[in-house]
Order: C-alpha cells, then sequence, then structure tokens
C-alpha cells in the first residue's frame, strides 16, 4: 500500500502520475514530441503542489526503465535517481513494454498473446510476447519485422500487436491471428499496478548502479542542416 510517483519517458510521451493503493489519483502527460527536459520537472512539481505534497512524503519513484529512446531514457531515469537521493526513498524500475502490455490484456481480456511493440528505426522495432496474465512468452529485444516474423506463434495463437512500433509492420504481418490495435501509447499510467506490486514485494534497484535498459547501444547522429561539405 504505497504513494508512489511514476515516470514515463521512454517514448515521445512525456508523462507522470501519481498513485495511491496501485490507484490513480493524477496524471499529466504530453505526446507532442521529444521535449522531456523542459516538461518533466514542471509536471512532478506541478503534480506535487496540487496534491499538498511534498517529495519526501511519497513512499517510493518508479520509472519506466526501458526499452525506448535512450535520451528520453536517460531524462526519466536521472530525474527518478534524483528524487531518490534527495528524499532517501526507493526505486522502482518498470519494464517499458511489459506496462505496456498489462494495460491492453487488462482492457482486451482475451486468452490471447499480446506484443508491444516500440519504433527503433526503419523495420526494426523493440518487442516482447506476454500471455493474458502478463507473463513472459518471448524475452524483450530488437527485433526486425519481416514476412516471416511471429508466423510460426501466429498459426495456433491469436497475437495482438500495439505501440508505436506496430502501425509500420501492419502491411507485412497478414495472418489473420494478426490484430492490430491502434492509438496504444505509453503513459505512466501503464505503470501503476506493476509499480505497486513491486513496492508490496520489496523489489527495488539499487539508485547509485541503476541505469536504463536502453537493448542497444546509442548510435550518434549528425542532423542533415550540421553535415560539413
Amino acid at each position: 500500500m504505497a504513494l508512489i510517483l511514476n515516470i514515463d519517458t521512454s517514448t515521445s510521451v512525456c508523462s507522470v502520475a501519481l498513485s495511491r493503493d496501485g490507484q490513480l489519483l493524477a496524471l499529466k502527460e504530453n505526446d507532442e514530441g521529444l521535449n522531456h527536459s523542459l516538461l518533466l520537472g514542471t509536471y512532478i512539481d506541478d503534480i506535487l503542489k496540487e496534491n499538498h505534497l511534498t517529495a519526501g512524503m511519497l513512499d517510493a519513484i518508479a520509472v519506466s526503465m526501458g526499452p525506448g529512446s535512450y535520451t528520453g531514457l536517460r531524462i526519466g531515469v536521472s530525474m527518478a535517481k534524483g528524487l531518490c537521493y534527495g528524499t532517501t526513498k526507493p526505486l522502482i524500475a518498470v519494464n517499458t513494454l511489459q506496462a505496456l502490455a498489462a494495460s491492453v490484456s487488462r482492457r482486451i481480456g482475451e486468452d490471447a498473446l499480446y506484443c508491444p511493440m516500440i519504433d527503433a528505426r526503419r523495420m526494426e522495432v523493440y518487442t516482447a510476447l506476454y500471455d493474458k496474465k502478463n507473463h513472459s512468452v518471448m524475452e524483450t529485444k530488437a527485433e526486425i519485422i519481416d514476412e516471416n516474423s511471429f508466423q510460426e506463434i501466429l498459426q495456433n495463437h491469436i497475437i495482438y500487436f500495439f505501440g508505436n512500433g506496430s502501425d509500420k509492420v501492419k502491411t507485412i504481418l497478414t495472418s489473420p491471428h494478426a490484430h492490430f490495435l491502434t492509438d496504444i501509447k505509453t503513459s505512466a499510467v501503464n505503470m501503476l499496478p506493476l509499480a505497486e506490486q513491486k513496492y508490496e514485494t520489496q523489489s527495488f534497484e539499487d539508485v547509485a548502479y541503476f541505469e536504463p535498459f536502453y537493448l542497444k547501444d546509442f548510435i550518434a547522429t549528425t542532423p542533415k542542416n550540421k553535415v560539413l561539405k
């Protein structure tokens, strides 16, 4: 039974949710792009003030650990660790894909498989498979999607595909067992039940050594207008 501040900056969505005993108390989020460094601190301050709280009154801080955007994850995890250092509260890490899958499986309620997808680059996605009870069926990995992807599993199972990486594979995965859900996005709200479970089992991270789950190494690119000729 806990008062938890939940932070998700793993994709283009910047999201902060306050929960008590796994139930939503307040939410602030923006999905207009990667402006997390500008919004995150303000959202946290606003939620605490509007609910007459200080950070020291929280029981824990939970953060979406990835996979996802390298920069977004660093911003969210850095903020969460800073809050933990300043308040001596425990840090909870929630797998981004598992939280997304849990939110969809609770809503659909069907005995199927659930496949969250976060856009990586080109035809690559960060993905995993979970069953109705949110148990892992396929571990989290970076996957380049082609016409053979998931074919063996799709022969015997209905799979729901969703997340910001699923749109680009709709025309490739043509099995009648492949169902695509639109407008499913990452959000701190998705984290609430998993964060509460981890609090109850005292599944905390070492604040000093915790790092986001990047899954892949960061590859720096040069903006087109900065290319030297």
